[in-house]
């Protein structure tokens, strides 16, 4: 089992930045890979950004590319998702999510969740 708990959400002006941060117990942190994923509502969770567990790479959809960033410190068992340039468009709940083995982008091949952490970018 995987315990995932989020934090850093928040109400931000667009172009603002947020760091949001997940830590994870109960499972060797390395041998995860990571992933955020976000959800408006009445639309479908979409993934945001995720972090291989076997190398450095990084993968990002393309909505978020050159503004999100993603990263990880094994040391602390803690993912962290910057997101730089915000958008109004980004406004959802963020969720943080775990899984062995590949990086996938559909959201129901991910075994662990986090709770979720609100982020709302307006004026």
């Amino acid at each position: 089992q995987v315990q995932l708990v989020e934090s850093g959400g928040g109400l931000v002006q667009p172009g603002g930045s947020l760091r949001l941060s997940c830590a994870a117990s109960g499972r060797a942190f390395s041998s995860l890979s990571l992933a955020y994923f976000r959800q408006a509502p009445g639309t479908e969770r979409e993934f945001v950004a995720a972090s291989s567990w076997s190398n450095d790479n990084t993968y990002y959809a393309d909505s978020v590319k050159g503004r999100f960033a993603i990263s990880r410190d094994n040391a602390k068992n803690t993912v962290y998702l910057q997101m730089n340039n915000l958008k109004p468009e980004d406004t959802a709940q963020y969720f943080c999510a775990a899984k062995g083995r590949a990086v996938v982008t559909n959201p129901s091949r991910y075994d662990y969740w986090g709770q979720g952490t609100q982020v709302t970018v307006s004026s």
